[in-house]
């Protein structure tokens, strides 16, 4: 459980959601391009995208460099709320409530507590972080998809997070977060996609709440 617990906190890094590659503040010292102004363009609708989530429920199926497939739920409530439950077989719950980030590992009993922005989940989950200072927007093979890069150069402990948003209309902002890719110091490179995506619905605090598992061996439910 030790390794999937630290394959979670690269993937989901932004601790999550979290940040990327090393980039200067959007703002221009000189007249933009007409590239330049594109790609501003792009990324204003990313991070418009982002911050246009009310409440978002989805299927997530994240991959290590090895191969190992997990999967599970996520469920969004802006700002600052998520919650990843893992499939049957993985007894690990983590949960941001708005303020913190919690890794709850039920088979060693133990709890992990982060301030959400000393997290890679920030770029996600923090409404003070400004993704537009620290995101550039990256070249697809389509103009469909819309790939940003994050990093908070303060903490370059966390993993590099690019996030990947595609058209679809009916998403907010008219984007879907379809993926991220999460790459730490040593190359080590966790891929989580996003499926089945379902917005506004209703999602009580109580799903970012969790047991406390010092003591206990069992997930809620």
């Amino acid at each position: 459980m030790d390794r999937l617990k630290a394959l979670s906190i690269k993937a989901l890094g932004a601790a999550t959601a979290g940040a990327l590659a090393v980039c200067a503040p959007v703002a221009l010292l000189a007249p933009a391009t007409p590239a330049a102004a594109q790609s501003d363009a792009r990324l204003d609708r990313a991070v418009r995208a982002l911050r246009s989530i009310i409440t978002m429920k989805a299927n997530f199926t994240q991959t290590d460099r090895g191969g190992q497939v997990l999967t599970g739920e996520l469920t969004l409530r802006n700002p600052g709320r998520i919650r990843f439950e893992y499939s049957n077989d993985v007894n690990m719950l983590i949960v941001s409530n708005g303020r913190s980030l919690a890794i709850a590992d039920y088979d060693v009993q133990q709890l992990e507590r982060y301030p959400i922005s000393d997290s890679p989940l920030g770029a996600l989950l923090d409404p003070d972080k400004d993704l537009a200072q620290y995101g550039r927007v990256v070249a697809t093979n389509s103009p469909q998809v819309i790939s940003v890069a994050v990093s908070d150069p303060n903490k370059p402990e966390f993993p590099e997070l690019t996030l990947i948003f595609v058209e679809k209309p009916g998403a907010p902002a008219g984007l879907e977060l379809s993926a991220w890719v999460a790459l730490d110091s040593q190359n080590v490179r966790t891929t989580v996609r996003l499926s089945n995506h379902r917005y506004g619905m209703s999602v009580p605090d109580s799903a970012f709440t969790y047991r406390d598992p010092r003591g206990t061996s069992r997930r809620p439910r």
